[in-house]
């Protein structure tokens, strides 16, 4: 009697022990967590997440690449200041007339054939100024187009993001429900342990009895640390996605999003990704263009103003001339025909994988409503049987009280309930989540 008195005493202080460890991690948690609302994750994801950062990057490299063509209207203007020096007859001479000097002496036979070192500084400004190019226009016209390209994909990606974010916070939130219901099986599967203990103690159950319930107990005990250790996870998701440090934990609040109906079947047209791809089919007609025009003349003028003298930093005589040219390339061997074709064959390449894409998205937007009206099924479905299991525990509990059923079928009925409820929580979770995804495949901003 006194060993299992001092055992029963031993078992009390160890379960107070490992309830006040578990209650100091909790404090502990709390005072590393960190409030967090959806709108507010889904606003410094918009701000600071790298891969809007990288789609932000290349529109602006896109419409960089679209200023480049201001070039074919705009003069363009170069300056240069070149020293020469030789004593090639034919250059030299050449000199001394652009730098106003030459003399009758100069034409002397030896001298023509032998003038020595001769030098010429030259400062020179040339102009050439686009009047006419059909190609260039159409070209410039594609740049745009494809710059618009990338402003689409990068509202896509913002799309996507807030899509990550919100699925990431509707896992943490589902997480602490799990935490909840796995503290609540704990405390409940604690107390049927200190009951079994006491008849134990008593001599009325066996110890195997006992050693079922304490193994439920690690069970649980295992699991809540598993859903404590996944918001942790999850909580650096978040703060990746929101480009912030990790490590921090996050708290939620409850999401309540409107369970909206009348979702159309079929992709809308105003989708970002889907409006990029008819941009860039655009895009292609203009380029198309633009190379069919390119087998036309071109127009364009230049002039050159230009001071030589024999000296550095002299400037002595001035020179100008200027003029119009009219050019054409009557043929390149088929170049501009074939680079056509080619062009022609991407866009019915892209056509076609518009067409694959708008299919495609009806489909999964179909199969998404399926799912959902699941969802909502399997709630009301987990509802009812969450209060069932719970009425179910509590009849066996009081039967266990009066030793009307075994420890296994306790144990049983209260795994039951803690199932039945996570259940309850997943359902509720694949609702939000696959309305989410809903609005992410239909919208049409």
């Amino acid at each position: 009697m006194i060993y299992k008195s001092r055992r029963s005493y031993f078992l009390r202080t160890l379960v107070l022990s490992v309830s006040m460890v578990f209650s100091a991690l909790a404090v502990t948690a709390q005072q590393h967590t960190k409030p967090l609302l959806l709108n507010d994750a889904i606003r410094m994801a918009q701000e600071q997440n790298r891969q809007i950062g990288l789609a932000r990057t290349a529109e602006k490299i896109s419409l960089s690449q679209f200023k480049q063509t201001e070039a074919i209207w705009l003069p363009q203007v170069n300056f240069s200041y070149t020293g020469f020096t030789t004593n090639q007859p034919l250059n030299a001479f050449g000199f001394k007339l652009q730098q106003s000097q030459v003399q009758s002496s100069d034409f002397n036979p030896a001298t023509l054939n032998h003038p020595g070192a001769t030098s010429n500084v030259m400062t020179q400004l040339s102009v050439q100024q686009p009047i006419f190019n059909a190609d260039m226009n159409y070209l410039r016209k594609a740049a745009l187009k494809e710059a618009e390209v990338y402003a689409f994909k990068t509202q896509r990606t913002k799309e996507a993001i807030t899509l990550q974010v919100t699925n990431s916070y509707l896992q943490l939130e589902f997480a602490y429900e799990a935490v909840k219901v796995l503290q609540e099986a704990l405390t409940t599967v604690r107390e049927i342990y200190r009951f079994t203990n006491d008849r134990y103690q008593q001599g009325l159950l066996q110890k195997s009895d006992l050693l079922q319930v304490e193994v439920q107990v690690k069970t649980v005990e295992t699991n809540l640390a598993e859903a404590n250790s996944q918001i942790s996870n999850i909580s650096d998701q978040l703060s990746q996605l929101m480009n912030t440090a990790t490590g921090q934990v996050y708290t939620t609040q409850a999401v309540v999003l409107p369970v909206a109906a009348g979702f159309t079947d079929s992709v809308s047209t105003a989708r970002a990704d889907i409006k990029a791809m008819n941009t860039a089919l655009s895009a292609y007609d203009l380029a198309i263009k633009s190379t069919q025009k390119s087998m036309l003349p071109r127009l364009n003028a230049f002039g050159n103003y230009q001071l030589n003298d024999q000296k550095l930093f002299g400037f002595g005589a001035n020179a100008y001339f200027a003029g119009i040219q009219l050019s054409w390339d009557i043929f390149k061997g088929n170049q501009a025909k074939n680079k056509a074709a080619t062009q022609i064959l991407e866009k019915t390449k892209l056509q076609e994988q518009l067409q694959e894409q708008l299919q495609q998205g009806t489909v999964e937007i179909r199969k998404t409503k399926r799912q959902l009206d699941d969802t909502r099924f399997r709630i009301s479905q987990q509802t009812t049987a969450a209060e069932q299991a719970e009425e179910a525990l509590r009849i066996i509990r009081n039967r266990y009280s009066q030793g009307l059923v075994n420890t296994t079928d306790v144990l049983m009925a209260q795994s039951q309930l803690a199932q039945q409820k996570m259940l309850l929580a997943q359902a509720l979770f694949m609702q939000k989540s696959t309305l989410t995804y809903l609005q992410f495949l239909t919208t049409s901003k």
